[in-house]
């Protein structure tokens, strides 16, 4: 199956991030029930060691925001805001 990255959790991209190469993260597509190219492997490990989250993106990444928050919901009692 190829992998629609709306279906990636923030767990499964923290995973993806421990992988040292290419067939580590193969394996872990694997065991998650997707199929990558070698090629595609590496694309995705060369995005991922540019990723550095600001505190607010690793707080939300973390599971400490609401639902349906991406800068500002709007709602005075969110977790997320400030």
């Amino acid at each position: 199956m190829a992998i629609n990255r709306n279906e990636l959790t923030a767990e499964m991209i923290a995973k993806a991030m421990q992988c040292g190469d290419a067939d580590e993260l193969m394996a872990l597509a694997k065991e998650e029930g997707f199929v990558l190219t070698k090629d595609e492997a590496e694309a995705y490990l060369a995005e991922l060691s540019d990723v550095e989250l600001d505190d607010k993106a690793l707080k939300n990444a973390a599971g400490g925001a609401c639902w349906n928050c991406l800068d500002d919901c709007g709602v005075d009692t969110c977790p997320c805001r400030d």
